[in-house]
């Protein structure tokens, strides 16, 4: 279930990025990424990724760029996104 989540999630972020940024197709493709995430690594594994000490600044860019998304300003909540990601992941 959790990889299904993920994979609908990236083809919904990938859609809405092919239709020129489209909101709503982003702000569900981030929600079933998030929730497929939980799936697959379990939510305690999950909240302790994102919330451990020297990751709070990624992890507010990429919680701050969904928020945004969900508030309709897509361009700008996706770059904060993938800064995020970036700070995340490295």
């Amino acid at each position: 279930i959790g990889v299904g989540l993920v994979g609908f999630g990236l083809f919904f972020i990938l859609f809405g990025m092919l239709l020129y940024f489209d909101s709503v197709l982003l702000a569900f493709g981030n929600i079933l990424f998030l929730s497929g995430l939980v799936f697959i690594i379990g939510f305690r594994r999950t909240f302790t990724f994102f919330f451990q000490r020297p990751k709070l600044k990624g992890t507010s860019c990429f919680f701050g760029g969904v928020l945004i998304v969900l508030m309709r300003w897509p361009l700008l909540g996706m770059l904060l996104q993938a800064y995020g990601f970036i700070i995340l992941f490295r």
